[in-house]
């Protein structure tokens, strides 16, 4: 997405990105999402009188709290987003704090062997449902990332299939498309020229690198794709490329 697009879409009103998020924007989900962190963090920061970060295990509580307030806002009742979202967040929070005090209370209480027992699988299962908690908002975090990656790619004329079609197979040519990536980064010049142009700038290129032009031609639509996600917000995609 444009830089100018995203400052505009930054830029609205939360009531209007959570009703196009509604609509099935996954854009406008993801862009929520991420403008609202420091907010939901000093929501759950209050309820547990202590700093909270993205590290802990309420920060995703209230993240998902936050994400099930926007898909349910309605903006018809009159209270605004942040407000029904505050709300929300809080009760979840003060739910998920009730709970683990009960399960820390009773694994104090139970004595015998066969209540041990209990309060190990109590404990397995409580962890098992934050793990699996966890899981899937990585998984919402991916195929959103996965989505603006795509729309990225738009721009430049490239489809996700062809990329996975066209890419280079041998580890050996991924290194050099890998390398050729990041000088291109590092030119100001370069980058200028792909941003404006929406293409490669061989000719320099290719006096730049120890590949040759018809390795560069061939291999075009990966090293955009590497540029965009090395100098994106792509966490998880990064991963990949450099593996």
């Amino acid at each position: 997405m444009p830089v100018a697009a995203v400052k505009r879409d930054w830029a609205r009103p939360p009531e209007e990105m959570a009703w196009l998020a509604q609509q099935g924007d996954r854009q406008m989900e993801d862009l929520l999402l991420r403008k609202y962190q420091p907010f939901i963090k000093k929501t759950v920061s209050k309820v547990c009188k202590r700093y909270i970060d993205h590290k802990d295990d309420e920060f995703s509580i209230g993240l998902l709290a936050f994400h099930d307030s926007m898909m349910k806002y309605d903006r018809t009742k009159g209270a605004s987003l942040l407000s029904f979202a505050e709300v929300i967040i809080r009760r979840r929070v003060i739910d998920y704090i009730r709970q683990a005090a009960k399960h820390q209370a009773a694994s104090l209480d139970w004595n015998s062997r066969e209540d041990e027992e209990k309060a190990g699988t109590c404990r397995i299962e409580y962890s098992i449902s934050l793990k699996k908690y966890r899981e899937i908002r990585e998984e919402e975090n991916r195929r959103a990332e996965l989505d603006r990656f795509q729309s990225a790619l738009h721009t430049y004329g490239i489809r996700i299939h062809e990329l996975i079609r066209q890419a280079p197979k041998h580890r050996d040519a991924k290194l050099h498309a890998l390398q050729v990536a990041e000088m291109l980064i590092q030119e100001p010049g370069f980058m200028a020229y792909l941003k404006n142009k929406h293409r490669l700038p061989l000719k320099k290129l290719e006096r730049k690198v120890n590949v040759s032009r018809k390795t560069l031609e061939r291999n075009r639509k990966y090293i955009i794709a590497v540029v965009l996600i090395l100098n994106g917000d792509y966490d998880f995609l990064r991963e990949y490329v450099r593996m």
